[in-house]
C-alpha cells in the first residue's frame, strides 16, 4: 500500500524530475520517430551483412568514447556542486581531459583497426571511423554540463532530433553513392552534427573560458575520482553491447546485422532511462549534500516507476507482434523476432536496477563497480554457454544467436534485485518502484495481445498495437498512479540555475 503521505503535493525534487522527465519523454518520442526511418533504410537498402559490419565497428568506437569521458556524464554534476572555481573552468578542464583521451583512443584504433571488425576484413573508408570518438566524448560532456543548469532541451535537440534525423537522411542519400561505405559516412556525419548541436548551447550558457589555465594536477585528480563512475558507465554499456561483440566472434556479419536490428528496436525503451540520467544525477547529488537519504530513496522509487511503466508499454507493443515489427525492417530480419522478445523483456527487468545504480554510483561507487563487474562476467559466461550448448544440440543458427539475449535478460534481472536491495540497506529506505497494479496492467495487455495475434499481420500492427497500449494504460492510470505521478503531466515553473562561483567575479 502507498503511504498516506503520498497525498501531499509533490516535493520540489519530484517536480524537478517530472519537468525533466516530461521534456525527455517528448525527446524520446522524437528520437523514436527519427530512428524508425534509419532502421527501415538500413535494413531494406544495405542488408544484414553491411549492417552487421557497421554494428560491430560502432560498438568498439562508442566504448572508446565512453572511456574517454571518464564518467563525467554522471560525475560532472558532483564536481560542479562542490567547487569554488568558475564553473566554466571546471567544465573546460573536463573537455580537455576528454580531448586528450579521445586522441589516444583514436590513435590506438587507427593502428589496430581489426579490433572494430573481428569477423571480416577492413575495407573502404571503414578505418576512418575512429575520427568520431572526439565528437562523441565532447558532446556527452557538454550536454552533462548543460543538464547541471537544467537545460535538458539541448540534449533532446542534439540526441533526439539532430543525430537520428541526420543519420537517417544521410544513410538514404549516401546509398546512391556507396552501398558499402554509406552507413559509416552517415554515422560520422550524425555525430558531427550532434556535436555542433551540443556545443552551441554550451558556449551560450558557459561561454569561452576567460582566464582559464588548465590545471593538469586537478584534471588527473578529477580523472582519478571519476574512475569508479567511468567504470560503472563502461560496465553498464558493456552489459548492453557485449552480446553484439560475442555474436561477432561466433557468427557471420549477416547474423550480427539481424541481431543488431532487433537490438536497436529493443534499445528504444532503454533510451528512456538514459534520458533521465542528466536530470536524476543533479537531483540526487543535492539531496546527498543535505544528507537527506529519504529524499534520494523517494527519487529512485519515483523515477523507477516512471521508467518501468513506459518501458513495459513499449515492450508489450513491440514484443507481442514481434514478427510483424521485424518484418517492417525487411523480410530477412523476421528470424530475429525471438531475440527481440528477450531483449524487450530485458529492458523491463533492467529498469529498477539501472535507476538504483544512479544512487549507488554516489553512495557506494566502488562496491557498485565490483557488483557490476561480477554481473557482466556472469552474462558473458552464460552467453557463450547457451550458444555452445544449442550448437551441440544442433539447433538452428538463428536460435543460437538468441542465446546472448537470454543471458542479458537473466543478468539484468539478477542485477535489479541485488542493486535495489543493496541501495535499500545503505539509504535505510525502500527504493523499489514496483507497484502491484503495474503487474495487473501487464497481464491485461498480454490477454489482449493473445487476441490481437489472431488478426492478419497488417491489422496486428495497425489496430492491435493501439489496443494493447489502450488496455495497459487504462489499468495503469486507474489503479497505479499516485499524486506524485500527476506532476509528470502538469505545467511547472522553470527552476533557477545553480549558483556559479565564477559569476561573482564577473
Amino acid at each position: 500500500m502507498a503511504p498516506t503521505e503520498g497525498a501531499k503535493p509533490p516535493s520540489d525534487d519530484i517536480n524537478a524530475l517530472a519537468r525533466g522527465g516530461r521534456t525527455n519523454v517528448f525527446g524520446f518520442a522524437l528520437r523514436l520517430l527519427a530512428r524508425l526511418p534509419f532502421l527501415f533504410i538500413a535494413g531494406r537498402i544495405y542488408g544484414p551483412e553491411i549492417v552487421g559490419r557497421f554494428a560491430l565497428a560502432v560498438v568498439v568506437v562508442e566504448l572508446a568514447a565512453l572511456l574517454a569521458t571518464l564518467g563525467l556524464k554522471r560525475g560532472l554534476a558532483q564536481a560542479l556542486s562542490s567547487t569554488d572555481r568558475p564553473h566554466a573552468h571546471v567544465v573546460w578542464d573536463a573537455l580537455a581531459v576528454a580531448l586528450v583521451l579521445s586522441m589516444i583512443a583514436s590513435a590506438i584504433l587507427f593502428v589496430f583497426p581489426q579490433a572494430m571488425y573481428p569477423n571480416s576484413e577492413v575495407i573502404g573508408l571503414e578505418w576512418l571511423l575512429p575520427c568520431v570518438i572526439f565528437a562523441l566524448a565532447w558532446s556527452d560532456v557538454s550536454l552533462a554540463a548543460l543538464a547541471y543548469r537544467h537545460n535538458v532541451k539541448a540534449s533532446v535537440t542534439a540526441r533526439a532530433v539532430v543525430e537520428p534525423w541526420t543519420i537517417s537522411i544521410a544513410a538514404w542519400g549516401l546509398s546512391y553513392v556507396s552501398s558499402r561505405d554509406g552507413l559509416i559516412i552517415a554515422y560520422v556525419l550524425s555525430m558531427a552534427a550532434a556535436l555542433i548541436a551540443s556545443m552551441i548551447p554550451f558556449i551560450k550558457s558557459y561561454g569561452l573560458p576567460k582566464g582559464w589555465n588548465p590545471r593538469v594536477s586537478q584534471m588527473f585528480a578529477l580523472a582519478r575520482r571519476n574512475a569508479p563512475l567511468a567504470g560503472a558507465d563502461a560496465l553498464e554499456w558493456g552489459t548492453r553491447n557485449v552480446d553484439r561483440f560475442i555474436l561477432g566472434l561466433l557468427f557471420s556479419p549477416a547474423v550480427v546485422g539481424i541481431y543488431y536490428m532487433a537490438q536497436q528496436v529493443a534499445s528504444l525503451p532503454q533510451k528512456l532511462k538514459t534520458s533521465f540520467d542528466p536530470v536524476l544525477g543533479p537531483v540526487i547529488t543535492r539531496s546527498l549534500a543535505d544528507n537527506d537519504k529519504a529524499a534520494v530513496a523517494r527519487q529512485i522509487r519515483q523515477v523507477g516507476f516512471w521508467i518501468m511503466a513506459a518501458q513495459a508499454a513499449l515492450a508489450l507493443a513491440g514484443g507481442i507482434p514481434a514478427e510483424g515489427v521485424m518484418g517492417v525492417i525487411g523480410p530477412e530480419f523476421v528470424v530475429g523476432a525471438g531475440a527481440l522478445c528477450f531483449l524487450l523483456a530485458a529492458e523491463v527487468l533492467a529498469a529498477q536496477g539501472a535507476v538504483a545504480e544512479a544512487g549507488l554510483v554516489y553512495v557506494a561507487r566502488h562496491r557498485n563497480l565490483m557488483l557490476s563487474a561480477i554481473l557482466l562476467s556472469f552474462q558473458i559466461a552464460l552467453s557463450f554457454a547457451l550458444v555452445f550448448v544449442m550448437r551441440d544440440l544442433g539447433w538452428p543458427e538463428t536460435w543460437q544467436a538468441a542465446g546472448p539475449a537470454v543471458a542479458l535478460a537473466a543478468s539484468l534481472a539478477v542485477g535489479s534485485v541485488l542493486k535495489s536491495w543493496f541501495l535499500k540497506r545503505i539509504l535505510e529506505h525502500p527504493v523499489s518502484g514496483l507497484r502491484w497494479p503495474f503487474v495487473w496492467a501487464i497481464l491485461a495487455a498480454l490477454v489482449t495481445g493473445y487476441f490481437v495475434t489472431q488478426l492478419p499481420e497488417w491489422a496486428e500492427l495497425i489496430i492491435g498495437i493501439p489496443m494493447i497500449l489502450a488496455v495497459y494504460f487504462f489499468v495503469l492510470g486507474k489503479w497505479a498512479l499516485q499524486p506524485e505521478d500527476r506532476a509528470l503531466f502538469k505545467k511547472l515553473p522553470r527552476p533557477e540555475a545553480p549558483p556559479d562561483p565564477g559569476a561573482k567575479a564577473g
